[in-house]
Protein backbone atom coordinates (compact mmCIF):
# COMPACT_ATOMS: atom_id res chain seq x y z
CA UNK A 1 0.00 0.00 0.00
CA UNK A 2 1.30 3.56 -0.76
CA UNK A 3 2.39 5.11 2.17
CA UNK A 4 0.18 8.31 1.86
CA UNK A 5 -2.85 6.01 2.34
CA UNK A 6 -4.45 5.76 6.15
CA UNK A 7 -6.88 3.28 4.99
CA UNK A 8 -7.48 0.68 1.87
CA UNK A 9 -10.69 1.25 -0.18
CA UNK A 10 -11.87 -1.88 0.52
CA UNK A 11 -12.07 -0.53 4.12
CA UNK A 12 -15.58 1.63 3.87
CA UNK A 13 -18.65 1.27 2.03
CA UNK A 14 -20.67 4.01 0.94
CA UNK A 15 -23.31 3.21 3.71
CA UNK A 16 -20.53 3.53 6.22
CA UNK A 17 -18.31 6.34 5.11
CA UNK A 18 -21.15 8.63 3.08
CA UNK A 19 -21.96 11.01 6.07
CA UNK A 20 -19.28 12.72 7.85
CA UNK A 21 -20.99 13.80 11.07
CA UNK A 22 -21.01 17.27 9.96
CA UNK A 23 -24.56 19.82 8.67
CA UNK A 24 -24.41 19.45 4.88
CA UNK A 25 -21.11 17.34 3.82
CA UNK A 26 -21.20 13.91 2.86
CA UNK A 27 -17.48 12.01 2.29
CA UNK A 28 -17.56 9.20 -0.73
CA UNK A 29 -14.75 6.58 -1.87
CA UNK A 30 -16.50 5.51 -4.66
CA UNK A 31 -15.57 2.73 -7.58
CA UNK A 32 -15.78 4.83 -10.22
CA UNK A 33 -14.67 4.82 -13.90
CA UNK A 34 -12.15 1.76 -12.99
CA UNK A 35 -10.71 4.00 -10.11
CA UNK A 36 -11.59 4.56 -6.22
CA UNK A 37 -12.34 7.83 -6.52
CA UNK A 38 -12.68 9.73 -2.98
CA UNK A 39 -14.66 13.12 -2.72
CA UNK A 40 -16.79 15.41 -0.58
CA UNK A 41 -19.43 16.96 -0.91
CA UNK A 42 -20.07 19.78 1.03
CA UNK A 43 -22.93 22.97 1.19
CA UNK A 44 -26.64 23.06 0.93
CA UNK A 45 -28.57 21.29 -1.32
CA UNK A 46 -29.84 22.83 -4.75
CA UNK A 47 -32.95 23.65 -3.43
CA UNK A 48 -30.90 25.16 -0.23
CA UNK A 49 -28.62 27.02 -2.76
CA UNK A 50 -30.66 29.68 -4.55
CA UNK A 51 -29.29 29.87 -8.15
CA UNK A 52 -25.80 29.50 -6.98
CA UNK A 53 -23.88 26.71 -9.32
CA UNK A 54 -22.65 23.32 -7.87
CA UNK A 55 -18.64 24.03 -7.98
CA UNK A 56 -16.20 20.69 -8.48
CA UNK A 57 -12.91 21.58 -7.57
CA UNK A 58 -9.74 20.37 -9.74
CA UNK A 59 -6.33 20.09 -7.81
CA UNK A 60 -3.13 20.36 -9.60
CA UNK A 61 0.24 18.76 -9.22
CA UNK A 62 -0.53 16.43 -10.43
CA UNK A 63 -1.21 14.25 -7.84
CA UNK A 64 -1.82 17.05 -5.13
CA UNK A 65 -5.35 16.83 -3.57
CA UNK A 66 -8.06 18.90 -2.87
CA UNK A 67 -7.75 19.08 0.92
CA UNK A 68 -5.65 22.22 1.47
CA UNK A 69 -7.64 24.47 -0.65
CA UNK A 70 -10.65 23.12 1.57
CA UNK A 71 -9.01 23.76 4.32
CA UNK A 72 -7.48 27.12 3.19
CA UNK A 73 -10.68 28.46 1.39
CA UNK A 74 -13.62 26.36 2.31
CA UNK A 75 -15.50 28.45 4.72
CA UNK A 76 -15.44 31.40 2.37
CA UNK A 77 -17.48 28.91 0.10
CA UNK A 78 -19.70 27.82 2.14
CA UNK A 79 -22.94 29.43 0.77
CA UNK A 80 -22.30 26.76 -2.37
CA UNK A 81 -22.47 23.19 -2.68
CA UNK A 82 -18.97 22.12 -3.72
CA UNK A 83 -17.29 18.84 -4.89
CA UNK A 84 -13.62 18.67 -3.37
CA UNK A 85 -12.29 15.56 -5.72
CA UNK A 86 -9.06 13.91 -5.45
CA UNK A 87 -8.35 13.02 -8.82
CA UNK A 88 -6.74 9.65 -9.27
CA UNK A 89 -3.83 8.39 -7.82
CA UNK A 90 -3.79 11.94 -5.30
CA UNK A 91 -4.87 12.88 -1.90
CA UNK A 92 -7.03 10.26 -1.11
CA UNK A 93 -8.06 8.20 -4.13
CA UNK A 94 -6.69 5.49 -4.19
CA UNK A 95 -3.15 4.29 -5.92
CA UNK A 96 -2.82 4.26 -10.08
CA UNK A 97 -2.02 0.50 -9.33
CA UNK A 98 -5.50 -0.50 -8.58
CA UNK A 99 -7.24 1.29 -11.07
CA UNK A 100 -8.34 -1.03 -13.81
CA UNK A 101 -6.34 1.18 -16.45
CA UNK A 102 -3.26 0.52 -14.09
CA UNK A 103 -0.28 3.12 -13.49
CA UNK A 104 1.88 2.86 -16.75
CA UNK A 105 0.01 6.01 -18.03
CA UNK A 106 -2.67 8.57 -17.57
CA UNK A 107 -4.31 10.56 -19.63
CA UNK A 108 -6.46 13.68 -19.74
CA UNK A 109 -9.53 11.74 -21.23
CA UNK A 110 -9.52 9.58 -18.70
CA UNK A 111 -9.06 12.12 -15.90
CA UNK A 112 -11.68 14.06 -17.56
CA UNK A 113 -13.91 10.85 -18.05
CA UNK A 114 -13.82 10.49 -14.05
CA UNK A 115 -15.07 13.98 -13.05
CA UNK A 116 -18.50 12.91 -15.19
CA UNK A 117 -18.80 9.97 -13.51
CA UNK A 118 -18.72 11.74 -10.30
CA UNK A 119 -21.37 14.00 -11.89
CA UNK A 120 -23.21 11.11 -12.68
CA UNK A 121 -22.91 9.78 -9.40
CA UNK A 122 -24.16 12.12 -7.92
CA UNK A 123 -27.11 12.78 -10.00
CA UNK A 124 -25.97 16.83 -10.66
CA UNK A 125 -27.32 18.51 -13.78
CA UNK A 126 -24.90 20.91 -14.45
CA UNK A 127 -21.37 21.95 -12.43
CA UNK A 128 -18.78 24.83 -12.60
CA UNK A 129 -15.66 23.33 -13.20
CA UNK A 130 -12.93 25.19 -11.22
CA UNK A 131 -9.02 24.39 -12.14
CA UNK A 132 -5.94 25.19 -10.56
CA UNK A 133 -3.15 24.39 -12.17
CA UNK A 134 -2.66 20.70 -13.80
CA UNK A 135 -6.71 20.82 -12.81
CA UNK A 136 -7.57 23.63 -15.23
CA UNK A 137 -6.64 21.42 -18.12
CA UNK A 138 -9.50 18.80 -16.59
CA UNK A 139 -11.64 21.71 -16.43
CA UNK A 140 -11.28 23.26 -20.08
CA UNK A 141 -11.74 19.68 -21.48
CA UNK A 142 -14.94 18.54 -19.39
CA UNK A 143 -16.40 22.03 -20.44
CA UNK A 144 -15.46 20.43 -23.85
CA UNK A 145 -16.48 17.26 -24.09
CA UNK A 146 -19.60 17.87 -21.85
CA UNK A 147 -20.93 21.16 -22.52
CA UNK A 148 -24.16 20.25 -21.55
CA UNK A 149 -23.27 19.95 -18.46
CA UNK A 150 -21.14 22.45 -17.32
CA UNK A 151 -22.15 26.06 -16.39
CA UNK A 152 -18.72 27.90 -17.04
CA UNK A 153 -15.66 27.36 -16.28
CA UNK A 154 -12.85 29.08 -13.93
CA UNK A 155 -9.12 28.60 -14.53
CA UNK A 156 -6.96 29.91 -11.81
CA UNK A 157 -3.22 30.08 -13.00
CA UNK A 158 -3.65 27.35 -16.05
CA UNK A 159 -1.54 25.16 -17.62
CA UNK A 160 -2.40 24.01 -21.24
CA UNK A 161 0.81 24.06 -23.51
CA UNK A 162 3.36 22.08 -21.88
CA UNK A 163 6.97 22.49 -24.27
CA UNK A 164 6.08 26.33 -23.37
CA UNK A 165 5.59 25.34 -19.75
CA UNK A 166 8.71 23.57 -20.20
CA UNK A 167 11.00 26.50 -21.80
CA UNK A 168 9.49 28.57 -19.37
CA UNK A 169 11.04 26.26 -16.49
CA UNK A 170 14.54 25.83 -18.53
CA UNK A 171 14.56 29.91 -19.16
CA UNK A 172 13.97 30.91 -15.24
CA UNK A 173 16.69 27.70 -14.24
CA UNK A 174 19.19 29.24 -16.75
CA UNK A 175 18.77 32.74 -15.29
CA UNK A 176 19.05 32.28 -11.58
CA UNK A 177 22.12 29.49 -12.22
CA UNK A 178 23.46 32.83 -14.81
CA UNK A 179 24.12 30.82 -17.58
CA UNK A 180 23.31 31.01 -21.32
CA UNK A 181 20.43 29.55 -22.03
CA UNK A 182 20.42 26.69 -24.26
CA UNK A 183 17.13 25.57 -25.83
CA UNK A 184 17.63 21.89 -27.52
CA UNK A 185 14.36 21.87 -29.20
CA UNK A 186 16.75 22.43 -32.78
CA UNK A 187 19.04 19.44 -31.87
CA UNK A 188 15.98 17.45 -30.75
CA UNK A 189 13.87 18.02 -33.73
CA UNK A 190 16.99 17.34 -36.09
CA UNK A 191 17.41 14.16 -34.35
CA UNK A 192 13.83 12.88 -34.97
CA UNK A 193 13.54 9.96 -36.63
CA UNK A 194 11.21 11.24 -39.91
CA UNK A 195 7.58 10.56 -38.81
CA UNK A 196 7.81 10.41 -35.22
CA UNK A 197 7.05 13.19 -33.04
CA UNK A 198 9.95 15.09 -31.58
CA UNK A 199 10.51 15.00 -27.70
CA UNK A 200 10.84 18.85 -27.39
CA UNK A 201 9.58 19.03 -23.90
CA UNK A 202 10.94 16.20 -22.62
CA UNK A 203 14.07 17.69 -23.36
CA UNK A 204 13.88 20.73 -22.03
CA UNK A 205 12.65 19.72 -18.80
CA UNK A 206 15.24 17.80 -18.59
CA UNK A 207 17.37 20.21 -18.78
CA UNK A 208 15.71 22.81 -16.77
CA UNK A 209 15.97 20.25 -13.91
CA UNK A 210 19.57 19.48 -14.60
CA UNK A 211 20.26 22.97 -13.47
CA UNK A 212 18.34 23.62 -10.61
CA UNK A 213 16.05 20.34 -9.13
CA UNK A 214 12.04 20.20 -9.82
CA UNK A 215 11.01 21.48 -5.85
CA UNK A 216 13.40 24.36 -5.82
CA UNK A 217 12.63 25.76 -9.27
CA UNK A 218 8.37 25.32 -8.73
CA UNK A 219 9.01 27.32 -5.33
CA UNK A 220 10.93 29.65 -6.53
CA UNK A 221 8.51 30.52 -9.16
CA UNK A 222 5.07 29.78 -7.62
CA UNK A 223 5.48 32.08 -4.74
CA UNK A 224 5.54 35.26 -4.36
CA UNK A 225 7.06 35.18 -0.47
CA UNK A 226 8.25 32.70 1.48
CA UNK A 227 5.39 33.47 4.39
CA UNK A 228 3.10 31.92 1.33
CA UNK A 229 5.11 28.68 0.63
CA UNK A 230 5.35 28.12 4.55
CA UNK A 231 1.43 28.15 4.68
CA UNK A 232 0.49 25.90 1.62
CA UNK A 233 3.76 23.44 3.14
CA UNK A 234 2.25 23.87 6.98
CA UNK A 235 -1.16 23.07 5.61
CA UNK A 236 -0.17 19.89 3.88
CA UNK A 237 1.69 18.89 6.91
CA UNK A 238 -1.21 18.89 9.01
CA UNK A 239 -3.35 17.24 6.14
CA UNK A 240 -0.81 14.53 6.12
CA UNK A 241 -1.18 13.68 2.11
CA UNK A 242 2.06 13.49 0.44
CA UNK A 243 2.94 11.95 -2.65
CA UNK A 244 2.05 12.67 -6.67
CA UNK A 245 4.92 11.17 -8.32
CA UNK A 246 3.13 8.04 -9.35
CA UNK A 247 0.81 10.24 -10.95
CA UNK A 248 3.46 12.91 -12.65
CA UNK A 249 5.22 10.02 -14.22
CA UNK A 250 2.25 7.87 -15.53
CA UNK A 251 1.16 11.04 -17.34
CA UNK A 252 4.89 11.93 -18.73
CA UNK A 253 4.87 8.23 -20.06
CA UNK A 254 1.64 9.32 -22.22
CA UNK A 255 3.92 12.40 -23.03
CA UNK A 256 2.82 14.74 -20.72
CA UNK A 257 5.53 17.61 -21.93
CA UNK A 258 4.81 17.38 -25.90
CA UNK A 259 1.34 18.03 -24.75
CA UNK A 260 -0.52 21.17 -26.32
CA UNK A 261 -4.10 21.97 -25.78
CA UNK A 262 -4.56 25.38 -27.32
CA UNK A 263 -5.77 23.83 -30.63
CA UNK A 264 -8.74 22.54 -28.51
CA UNK A 265 -9.56 25.72 -26.97
CA UNK A 266 -11.42 27.34 -29.65
CA UNK A 267 -13.94 24.39 -29.45
CA UNK A 268 -14.94 25.26 -25.82
CA UNK A 269 -18.54 26.89 -25.93
CA UNK A 270 -19.30 27.76 -22.58
CA UNK A 271 -17.80 30.92 -20.99
CA UNK A 272 -13.95 30.84 -19.29
CA UNK A 273 -12.84 32.94 -16.64
CA UNK A 274 -9.37 33.14 -16.01
CA UNK A 275 -8.05 34.11 -12.27
CA UNK A 276 -4.36 34.54 -12.59
CA UNK A 277 -1.66 35.54 -9.62
CA UNK A 278 1.12 37.60 -11.91
CA UNK A 279 4.12 36.11 -9.42
CA UNK A 280 3.24 32.89 -11.09
CA UNK A 281 5.86 32.41 -13.68
CA UNK A 282 4.62 29.10 -14.23
CA UNK A 283 1.61 30.47 -15.80
CA UNK A 284 1.25 34.19 -16.49
CA UNK A 285 1.93 35.47 -19.27
CA UNK A 286 2.19 32.71 -21.44
CA UNK A 287 -0.20 30.28 -20.70
CA UNK A 288 -2.99 32.73 -19.77
CA UNK A 289 -2.39 34.12 -22.58
CA UNK A 290 -3.47 31.15 -24.47
CA UNK A 291 -6.79 30.84 -22.76
CA UNK A 292 -7.42 34.67 -23.26
CA UNK A 293 -6.77 35.16 -26.87
CA UNK A 294 -7.80 31.18 -28.17
CA UNK A 295 -11.07 30.99 -25.89
CA UNK A 296 -12.07 34.44 -25.49
CA UNK A 297 -11.53 34.55 -21.75
CA UNK A 298 -12.61 37.17 -19.02
CA UNK A 299 -9.09 37.29 -17.11
CA UNK A 300 -8.21 38.90 -13.63
CA UNK A 301 -5.37 39.70 -12.38
CA UNK A 302 -4.07 39.34 -8.62
CA UNK A 303 -0.97 40.34 -6.69
CA UNK A 304 -0.24 36.87 -6.24
CA UNK A 305 1.30 33.85 -6.44
CA UNK A 306 0.54 30.11 -8.29
CA UNK A 307 -1.72 29.79 -5.04
CA UNK A 308 -3.29 33.42 -4.93
CA UNK A 309 -5.77 32.25 -2.07
CA UNK A 310 -2.72 32.56 0.24
CA UNK A 311 -1.24 35.43 -0.82
CA UNK A 312 -4.50 37.90 -0.11
CA UNK A 313 -7.63 35.53 0.70
CA UNK A 314 -10.16 38.14 0.62
CA UNK A 315 -8.88 39.23 -3.33
CA UNK A 316 -9.39 35.71 -4.43
CA UNK A 317 -12.87 35.29 -2.91
CA UNK A 318 -13.95 38.61 -4.27
CA UNK A 319 -12.39 37.53 -7.86
CA UNK A 320 -13.59 33.90 -7.43
CA UNK A 321 -17.47 35.00 -6.84
CA UNK A 322 -16.76 37.94 -9.63
CA UNK A 323 -16.45 34.90 -11.83
CA UNK A 324 -19.14 32.88 -10.17
CA UNK A 325 -21.98 35.57 -10.75
CA UNK A 326 -21.24 37.96 -13.26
Amino acid sequence: MDERYEFEPEDFGTEDFEQSGLDNEALYLERLNGADLYFEVVGPEDEESGDKPTLLYLHGGPGYNALTFRDLVGERLSAYRVIYLDQRGGGRSGPLDDTEQGSDALDLDTLTADVEAVREFLEIDKITPIGHGFGALIALEYARRFPMHTNRVVCINPWVHFPDLALTLLEEASARRSVKLDDPSAEVKAAAPEGQHPQVGAARIEAAFGLINARDLLNALHFKDAPSRMRLEFSDVEGQLMGGAEVQQALVNQGLWEFEYPPFLTEIKRQIYVIAGTHDATSYPAQVQWVEDLADAEVTLLDAGHYPWLDDEDEFVEALEEALTR
